[in-house]
């Protein structure tokens, strides 16, 4: 199942998403679940979306305005380091943990819709990844017990301004000028993937090739990530957690290769989706 975030004829809702529908529960479940994160948090919520499915009006794809499948998420954290080609290429020594950094809510965008790069800075790089997202909250989660809390996986692109990144040793301010990254286009249950280590992701930049490779290269796993994320922060239905990048991206090539206006960046992993977005300059 693909569930999505969208607005249609000026309205913000959610629901299952086919080839040629969007199929707009929302419009049924709204009063009782504002938004998809809440009906997440509800443990009938997922029930009763497939319950109502039945009923829902059809919106067709093409006027589907896409949001980020959880436009409003708790947390959104992202790894960095964490392909073995990328740290290779960035000259680092292996982590020993997991490098995290968060980004804000309103710093990325859904498919199709426009990533900005920003006036302060030319240094707009691109980064496929992988994203997880939480179904079921917790504490202190098992690495054998991680994917029973996992709804399913989606699309990231964490658009980064690299000099802004390395202002200091924190990666914050890099990684969230407002819609330079983004997210969707849906999510996929888990239960349509039924191993995501043997997907491949690729990342496109105007229609060439710039990222290839395997989810399996990930040097912490789905399951290691959640186990160590949740033990010094409780998960909760809704939170994403971008996995990292692969290597190929734009900063550590000679010359470097930087998002600029009218650009057209893709992220796809066979099986999920792909998430297609158009670079603009910021206004």
């Amino acid at each position: 199942m693909k569930i999505a975030s969208f607005i249609h004829e000026g309205r913000t809702t959610y629901g299952v998403v086919d080839l040629n529908y969007a199929y707009d529960v929302g419009r049924i479940l709204g009063r009782k679940y504002p938004d998809l994160k809440a009906l997440l948090s509800s443990e009938t919520g997922l029930a009763e979306l497939q319950e109502l499915l039945p009923d829902a009006p059809g919106v067709p794809v093409r006027a589907a305005q896409w949001l980020p499948p959880i436009p409003n998420p708790d947390k959104v954290l992202c790894v960095g380091l964490n392909y073995a080609k990328h740290i290779e290429e960035t000259g680092r020594e292996v982590p020993k943990y997991p490098t995290l950094f968060t980004r804000f809510a309103n710093a990325q965008v859904g498919h199709g819709e426009p990533l900005v790069k920003p006036t302060a800075s030319d240094a707009f790089d691109f980064e496929g990844e992988l994203a997880i997202v939480i179904g079921k909250g917790g504490r202190h989660i098992s690495a054998a017990n991680a994917l029973d809390h996992v709804l399913g996986y989606s699309l990231f692109n964490d658009g980064s301004i690299r000099d802004w990144q390395r202002h200091t040793l924190q990666f914050t301010a890099g990684k969230n000028f407002v819609a330079s990254g983004s997210f969707g286009p849906w999510i996929v249950t888990k239960d349509e993937v039924p191993d995501v280590n043997q997907l491949r992701l690729i990342t496109r930049l105007n229609g060439v090739e710039v990222q290839n490779s395997g989810i399996d290269d990930l040097l912490f796993k789905i399951a290691d990530l959640i186990a160590y994320i949740s033990t010094f922060s409780e998960l909760v239905p809704g939170d994403v957690i971008a996995t990292g990048t692969p290597g190929g991206v734009g900063a550590f090539r000679e010359p470097p290769l930087w998002m600029k206006a009218g650009d057209l960046v893709e992220v796809e992993v066979e099986g999920i989706g792909l998430l297609s977005n158009r670079v603009i300059e910021e206004a």
